[in-house]
């Protein structure tokens, strides 16, 4: 300030005060400076230097669920990716070594899909491609996208170790893999079985729960007869089932029953119409459910009235009678027996389940309880394989397989269409006189993930891992406590139950799956993946032999698993110490989420920088019945504890009205788009200001709310910044702080629990919010509002001055840091801003706060003297609407507060200053009947005045003291002090 006068010779006071100063930017411009802060932390190593900072620091690890490296992220991602960076920051910047190591999924049918994809594009086919030369085109098509991605995430602002990423299909990885694959077949865990497993037409490949969604899909519906055998009293009558897959008629062994339902023998009375011909026949008999049994009848035309119930029909009934198969004749003559099973409802259809063990879970689980006793009984309980790997009937299926007239049906083709299978079965029903009725339903069924197409459930020899089976002590050899049921499945739903889970709620979610889940089928019929790498004899048996395992997995760090499928492989790894003819190399690929399971094991454990188990394990909320879930059992099952101490899931992004996004609607955001007009730290504000324990909403209006958010946020800190830019970085006691800075230094300090506690409840919405609300609420619209003209105008000595000088660096410390995980750009420019010499707030370490600043009693006085203030500001903003005044320092009102405790309080502060008035009244008087109140503040009243006196030419108060100092006849007192005090300091000519 050398230069105090204008051009006419008066004094320029604007020029002696002290107002804000900064080089930081009211516009933010994010899409195009945060590059730049990137390529700057990257020129700086700041990762690498974090890493040498946190040295002896307690562990913090949040193990990244891998993603697919395939395609472009999508919102679900930047979400997820931002969360976990978010954590790995906070506990980084609260005494954690906080390390961040990104993966990918890189095996599997999302790849290999891709590059089949490309193949049918040019005519080629797959099958006639070597092996390896197709699973190296997946690797260089899964290496090109982690490249893609991890730039992407970069962009995002995720700090981590990107320059060594955990990939599936490094070869370290897939050895370890392998590794864990052969703990399981060395336990007795693994083992080649029967089951009906959901199976992909399309990709020709089985799938995991985890790789099926539901969508609308219209089926076929039958209704059949199943022709009652023998000479007792329901001799000649039918067995009613209702079924929506016709083409499963073929594998049927058994229907169920239930004992709790009540059944009846009904007969058709009705006469044949030809005006509404039907295959219900007059004189039938048939049993059925008495609740549905009114609904099969109008199903088969039977018009009302024309049937009768005859009598009951008992479970012991039931449970002792034998049918016939209703396409008997085409070569299904075994007897057909009726099984009590607890899933068969009354609910629809007819109160009899068709079971066909090959083609569902549960008609398997029906079959298999009584399979001894059906053979005692004489019969054949083998499960037939009715349907190959291309959807075609095989020789099991007599009347429609290889050897029926015009070749196999084929239930679905290639392209996911509804195949000739039912229509050809429900062809033969008719011609048996076994068909009832028939019609379509629309219902929810599975479909493939990745192809979006159906599924059916057939039974196909897969390997599976046991869930019930007891493994004794296997895997406890890390200390985990021995109990007595050692089952997988026992050891998981502990495992989850020690676990802690935000929300809550997962936990029971978890729990039921592993509960109610069949054994793993961990074998996929793919080309890229980590093999089943066991051999085994014809009847299924493993060989374990660890000697063969030691060269296989050495052959897999040297060579990756391509080595599995190498010319003279079979010879190589078994030896001269077995006999190559007894046992087959077993070609089935791991099941992906076996890959993801085990990251922990090449990851956690084989990285010195990481450790076992981790703390945190987060992702999408359809995670508990994929990574979260395999991860659970492969831990489970070779080390006898889960691989976390916490599971953390969120949920979907939706668009501004709920709706999935879906290019189709035209409502797709992505994360590109976002960045590219906004920047990446609107989209982390957006992360952080959700509740992403439900799902989430995106869309404009909503990106626009967050921007408005950015905006207060970054005119706040640089309006601290500006100010701060006078600070000499004086202290003054705390005694001796006026009320308003203490009752500052308070909020900090309650603001620090909160924002603590809610990083450790991983709770940012609640850090979030408060600190909005904090910084437009508390400091723009009062206290930086009350203090700026202290601030600006007071005298170089005033320790008002001083102590607001304080407290504002020391909310800038705060909030800075605070903020600084959560929007790590814009708080590194403020703090280098403020710090220059310093190498990045992301080193910093959250603000201790003194005790002594937490003052509950001061902060609810002023709690009071702030609800008084609001109807001052009330009645001054009616007269600034009116343009009866343009400044609040053109007001000089009265104040009636009835409340004496009040009124004490009130007079006490500088009201004047809270209320950023010339002056002020306080009255304890009877407020006149037109004085202005707000009706949530009773007893307080305010009748408007303007000030007289004199406008100070340097703070612009009206006052009475202005000229009362003849060196300074424009200005009040205070200021003439001010004035004085910069000239003596050589900042103010003589």
């Amino acid at each position: 300030m050398t230069d105090q006068t204008t051009t006419d010779g008066s004094v320029d006071y604007a020029k002696t005060l002290f107002l804000p100063e900064t080089a930081f930017p009211m516009r933010a411009g994010l899409p195009k400076v945060e590059p730049e802060w990137i390529a700057k932390w990257d020129a700086m190593n700041l990762y690498g230097k974090l890493r040498q900072a946190s040295k002896g620091r307690p562990k913090y690890v949040l193990h990244d669920g891998p993603p697919y490296a395939n395609g472009n992220l999508h919102i679900g991602h930047a979400l997820n990716k931002i969360l976990k960076d978010v954590i790995t920051r906070s506990f980084q910047m609260r005494g954690y070594d906080a390390n961040y190591v990104p993966g990918w999924d890189c095996h599997g049918l999302p790849i290999e899909w891709k590059i089949e994809e490309q193949y049918r594009a040019k005519g080629k086919n797959k099958d006639e491609i070597e092996v390896n030369e197709f699973r190296k085109e997946c690797r260089d098509f899964a290496a090109h996208w982690v490249g893609v991605q991890s730039a992407e995430f970069r962009r995002l602002g995720v700090e981590g170790d990107f320059s060594d990423p955990y990939l599936t299909m490094n070869f370290e990885a897939e050895s370890v893999i392998a590794g864990e694959l052969l703990k399981f077949a060395m336990s007795g865990q693994l083992y080649r079985g029967s089951k009906p497993v959901m199976w992909s037409v399309v990709e020709r490949t089985a799938l995991a729960e985890a790789e099926v969604e539901y969508h609308d899909h219209e089926s076929d519906t039958v209704w059949v007869k199943f022709p009652v055998r023998g000479a007792g009293a329901l001799a000649g009558t039918s067995v009613v089932i209702w079924t929506t897959t016709p083409w499963t008629m073929p594998g049927n062994r058994a229907i169920a029953f239930s004992p709790r339902i009540a059944y009846g023998l009904y007969e058709v009375t009705a006469p044949e119409d030809a005006d509404n011909p039907r295959w219900a026949k007059q004189g039938e008999k048939l049993i059925l459910a008495d609740a549905l049994a009114a609904d099969v009848f109008a199903k088969a035309r039977v018009p009302e009235g024309g049937f009768r119930r005859v009598g009951d029909v008992s479970s012991s009934d039931l449970r002792d009678l034998l049918c016939d198969h209703p396409l008997k004749d085409l070569g299904y003559g075994f007897p057909v027996p009726l099984l009590s099973g607890d899933h068969v409802t009354d609910d629809a259809g007819t109160g009899f389940v068709h079971t066909a063990p090959g083609h569902g879970r549960e008609d398997f689980d029906a079959w298999m309880t009584v399979r001894r006793d059906l053979e005692r009984r004489g019969i054949d309980t083998a499960i037939p394989f009715t349907v190959d790997d291309d959807g075609f009937y095989t020789k099991d299926a007599p009347g429609f397989g290889p050897d029926a007239e015009g070749g196999p049906a084929r239930v679905i083709d290639d392209k996911g269409k509804k195949g000739d299978a039912n229509a050809r079965v429900i062809a033969a029903l008719i011609a048996a006189g076994n068909l009832l009725a028939r019609g379509r339903l629309k219902h929810s069924y599975p479909h493939s993930w990745r192809s979006k197409k159906p599924v059916i459930f057939r039974n196909t020899p897969q390997w599976f891992v046991h869930m019930d089976k007891d493994l004794g002590g296997y895997g406890l050899e890390g200390g985990s406590q021995h109990h007595a049921e050692e089952t997988l499945r026992a050891r998981a739903l502990r495992a989850t139950d020690a676990t802690r889970f935000v929300p809550a709620s997962g936990q029971n979610r978890l729990r039921g799956m592993i509960a109610d889940r069949p054994d793993w089928v961990l074998s996929r019929q793919r080309a890229w993946g980590v093999p089943i790498c066991v051999f085994a004899d014809a009847d299924g048996n493993v060989l374990k032999d660890e000697q063969v395992n030691a060269r296989i997995l050495e052959a897999f760090r040297e060579e990756g698993a391509d080595a599995w499928f190498a010319e003279g492989a079979k010879e190589r790894f078994l030896g001269n110490e077995h006999d190559a003819a007894k046992w087959t190399m077993v070609r089935d690929i791991l099941d992906v989420w076996f890959d993801s399971g085990s990251t922990h094991a090449f990851c956690l454990e084989k990285r010195p920088d990481l450790k076992w188990p981790a703390d945190l394990y987060l992702e999408g909320s359809d995670q508990h019945r994929g990574w979260f879930h395999s991860s659970l059992l492969e831990s489970c099952g070779t080390r006898g504890r889960a691989p976390y101490d916490a599971v953390l899931t969120h949920g979907f992004v939706m668009d501004e009205e709920g709706r999935k996004m879906s290019k189709s609607l035209g409502n797709v955001v992505t994360p590109q788009e976002v960045i590219k007009q906004s920047g990446a730290d609107i989209l982390r504000l957006w992360v952080v200001s959700s509740d992403y324990s439900e799902d989430l909403r995106l869309g404009k209006t909503i990106l626009q709310t967050n921007v408005d958010s950015y905006r207060k946020l970054r005119n706040t800190i640089r309006w601290m910044l500006g100010t701060l830019a006078h600070d000499t970085g004086e202290s003054v006691p705390l005694a001796e702080m006026p009320e308003l800075e203490r009752l500052m230094l308070h909020r900090i300090a309650e603001l620090d629990e909160v924002v603590r506690k809610g990083y450790d409840a991983f709770d940012f919405k609640r850090i979030a919010r408060a600190l909005v609300d904090f910084v437009v609420v508390e400091l723009s619209a009062f206290y930086f509002d009350v203090r700026k003209d202290a601030l600006y105008c007071d005298p170089l000595s005033s320790v008002k001055r001083k102590a607001a000088l304080e407290v504002v660096r020391t909310l800038f410390d705060h909030l800075v840091t605070w903020l600084a995980p959560m929007l790590p750009f814009t708080m590194e420019e403020a703090w280098l801003s403020r710090y220059p010499d310093a190498d990045s707030v992301h080193f910093e370490q959250f603000r201790t706060v003194d005790p002594a600043w937490r003052n509950d009693a001061l902060a609810a006085r002023w709690q009071t003297i702030r609800k008084v203030r609001r109807v001052v500001t009330g009645a001054l903003e009616d007269k600034r609407r009116d343009k009866v005044i343009g400044s609040s320092l053109e007001a000089w009102p009265s104040v009636y507060i009835a409340d004496a405790e009040t009124r004490a309080l009130v007079e006490a502060a500088d009201f004047a200053e809270i209320c950023i008035t010339s002056g002020i009244k306080i009255s304890g008087a009877d407020a006149p009947a037109d004085a202005f109140v707000l009706a949530d503040t009773a007893g307080v009243a305010v009748v408007f005045a303007k000030a007289e006196g004199e406008k100070c030419a340097r703070s612009w108060k009206i006052t009475g003291d202005v000229g009362s100092d003849p060196a300074f006849p424009e200005v009040s007192a205070r200021d003439a002090q001010a004035l004085r005090e910069l000239q003596d300091a050589g900042r103010l000519p003589a």
